[in-house]
C-alpha cells in the first residue's frame, strides 16, 4: 500500500473514533436525540433542589415524561424555580405533585410527578403547587449524628 492509501485509512478511523466519542458523550448527557418531541412547559418551586441539573429527567411511574429545561433562583420568594418540558402525550391534573428524588443512594437526581385526582389539566406555563424538595444526605447524616450525641448524653447523665 502506498502512503496516500495509509493516510486515507488513518483519517477514516480517526473520524470514526471522533464520531463515536461524540455519540457516547451525548448518550451520557442524556442528549442522544437531536429532535425534540412536542412539549409543554410547567414550573415548580422548591426550597432546595440539591444536585438537580438542567436536562435531568422528569418521571412519572418510573417512565421518563420530560426533562428539566431551566433552573432559576426566584428573588421574590427565595426559592428555586424549576421549569420542565413535558411531552404532549402526557397530561397531568392541576393537583399533581412534584418531588425531587435521588436514584439510589448516591445516584442522579430527577423530578418525580405524582398524579392528582382533579379533572382540570395543567396547561403550558402553569405551576405545580405541591412540591417536595430534595432530601440531602448531608442533612440526614448531621441529624443522625446529633441524635446519637444527644442519645449518648442522656445515657451518661443517668
Amino acid at each position: 500500500m502506498n502512503r496516500n492509501m495509509v493516510d486515507l485509512w488513518v483519517g477514516f478511523f480517526v473520524a470514526l473514533g471522533l464520531a463515536a466519542v461524540v455519540f457516547l458523550s451525548l448518550k451520557v448527557a442524556n442528549q442522544s436525540s437531536f429532535r425534540s418531541a412536542p412539549s409543554y412547559e410547567v414550573h415548580a418551586y422548591f426550597t432546595n433542589i440539591g444536585g438537580l441539573k438542567i436536562h435531568s429527567p422528569v418521571k412519572s411511574a418510573g417512565v421518563v415524561i420530560g426533562r428539566v429545561s431551566d433552573i432559576q433562583f426566584d428573588t421574590n420568594n427565595y426559592q428555586a424555580r424549576v421549569s420542565m418540558a413535558l411531552d404532549n402525550r402526557y397530561r397531568f391534573s392541576v393537583d399533581s405533585s412534584a418531588s425531587i428524588i435521588t436514584s439510589g443512594l448516591l445516584g442522579e437526581q430527577y423530578i418525580g410527578i405524582e398524579v392528582g385526582a382533579d379533572d382540570s389539566l395543567l396547561a403550558d406555563g402553569d405551576n405545580i403547587e405541591f412540591t417536595s424538595s430534595a432530601l440531602l444526605l448531608e442533612k440526614l447524616i448531621g441529624a443522625f449524628g446529633l441524635n446519637q450525641v444527644s442519645g449518648d448524653k442522656k445515657s451518661v447523665d443517668e
